[in-house]
């Protein structure tokens, strides 16, 4: 695991950008093609402002997967991912991707979990672009996650601080009005990706990011896992970074 400690959250967002558009490229350049998986959430705005505005990728060579959805969810919330995407991501690109795949909140969670996973089946992911809750979870795998699932997408329970966090970062108005349930990309899925580029910027983050790095390899912080991950990324700010020790933070971990 690879970590940067950006000055702000602007700077974090570009050097995640930087990073996954040299990867998407040099796909391209080996196989004609790219696939991607791409966060919602906060954190992911900065580095998807960056991301979508470089034109010097073949965004037609790219196909691209997102991570996570509610159950139950219409695309009309202002708190659907699939809303978030088309908006910040599909509609700002200079470009037409070759394939987006959705996941579908409104569908039969099940047979949605299936679809995904059989399209994804056929792909080799080159890099995967995410970040990690306040809870210490990757997509919706909320903690204790169940790092041996084997399918590619999974059904999950939604814990109450991943619920909270949703109520903090003003996607829903009370508690009892975010899902209790998500279709989520399981941990087996997003560590089978060739590169993973994480974006976790803020000081609501600092206590997960040190149980991502200095605390134990445990369900009830499924972030860990990541530190397995033979090319892992953890781009920082001086903020989500300010409880790690200072050896951590000069230098990469196994």
């Amino acid at each position: 695991m690879k970590i940067h400690i950006a000055e702000n959250a602007d700077a974090l967002g570009q050097r995640s950008a930087m990073l996954a558009s040299a990867e998407i490229k040099q796909a391209i350049a080996a196989r004609g093609k790219a696939t991607v998986i791409i966060a919602t959430g906060a954190s992911q705005f900065d580095f998807l402002k960056h991301l979508t505005a470089d034109a010097t990728i073949n965004w037609g060579a790219v196909t691209v997967f997102h991570l996570d959805e509610y159950v139950g969810l219409s695309d009309a919330h202002p708190a659907s991912f699939r809303k978030y995407l088309r908006e910040r991501f599909v509609q700002q690109l200079p470009a037409a991707l070759a394939a987006f795949h959705e996941v579908n909140g409104s569908a039969e969670p099940l047979q949605e979990c299936q679809r995904l996973g059989a399209l994804i089946a056929h792909e080799a992911v080159d890099v995967c672009c995410l970040g990690i809750g306040e809870n210490g979870h990757i997509a919706f795998n909320d903690p204790p996650a169940d790092v041996d699932a084997e399918t590619s997408y999974i059904v999950v329970d939604l814990d109450q601080a991943c619920r909270q966090q949703q109520v903090n970062e003003g996607w829903f108005a009370t508690l009892d009005d975010v899902p209790r349930q998500a279709i989520s990309m399981s941990v087996r899925q997003i560590l089978k990706s060739r590169v993973l580029v994480n974006s976790v910027p803020g000081p609501r983050k600092a206590i997960a990011v040190k149980n991502t790095v200095e605390g134990p390899l445990t369900p009830l912080c499924p972030a860990s896992y990541m530190r397995q991950h033979p090319r892992c990324y953890l781009n920082l700010d001086v903020q989500s970074a300010n409880l790690l020790k200072t050896n951590t933070q000069q230098g990469e971990i196994q």
